[in-house]
């Protein structure tokens, strides 16, 4: 009994809150299936949290690594021989995956920030069918305005609750989005650390200028005059 008077109540609701409603379940489902892919997608908790010493051994025993960190291991050193080539493979990743989730964030910051504008959208139409109930008077004049009311201010509520949570869901993809990138910055330096002492072009020569000052010749050889 209880079940069917909440649904009642729902259903009484959606109904008070005019077509604005509508826009706002879509842009609800639209939001939140954004957010639950962001998130499963940068669930990187047990790969970011990893030390300096467990990545070390996976570079030195690829097969002990977990299955994504060893496919990165595998990607970027494999048939590497020098510091670019590893280097070039580790930009190429970053630039691939974290601008995909550069791109899904950003897209959710912008619905996020549709839900309380549609929510206005609701307010406003609301209030301007109030105010024409209020000009054209009569007896039905009251169940009118309440209708306005009640419009107005059910769009805005739902428009808020669609918004505080997804803002809550886009920080959380946010700060993933950067402990991800923290850690493959770090795997990165690990790597070209370790693999430095076996391939070409880990060490860089610093050429110095050769001096052009006179050299004064050693006693008993002939000096040389330059015309």
């Amino acid at each position: 009994m209880k079940l069917s008077t909440a649904w009642q109540q729902m259903l009484h609701t959606w109904e008070s809150g005019g077509w604005v409603m509508i826009a706002l379940v879509v842009l609800g489902v639209v939001l939140y299936s954004t957010a639950a892919y962001l998130l499963i997608t940068l669930h990187h908790r047990g790969i970011t949290k990893a030390s300096d010493a467990d990545l070390k051994r996976w570079l030195d025993h690829p097969q002990e690594a977990p299955p994504k960190i060893r496919e990165l291991i595998r990607y970027t050193t494999e048939d590497a021989d020098s510091i670019a080539g590893i280097a070039g493979r580790f930009k190429e990743l970053e630039a691939t995956q974290v601008t995909d989730f550069d791109r899904g964030i950003a897209f959710l910051n912008v619905l996020v920030i549709s839900a309380p504008l549609f929510g206005l959208l609701g307010t406003v139409l609301g209030m301007l069918l109030t105010f024409k109930a209020i000009g054209v008077g009569g007896g039905s004049a009251s169940d009118v305005i309440a209708k306005g009311i009640s419009e107005a201010l059910v769009a805005t509520q739902t428009g808020m609750m669609v918004a505080i949570p997804g803002l809550m869901f886009a920080t959380t993809a946010k700060r993933w989005r950067n402990e991800f990138v923290a850690f493959f910055a770090r795997l990165e330096s690990i790597a070209l650390r370790h693999y430095r002492p076996a391939l070409h072009g880990m060490t860089r020569i610093i050429k110095r200028p050769a001096d052009k000052r006179p050299v004064a010749p050693a006693p008993g050889q002939p000096q040389t005059v330059l015309s």
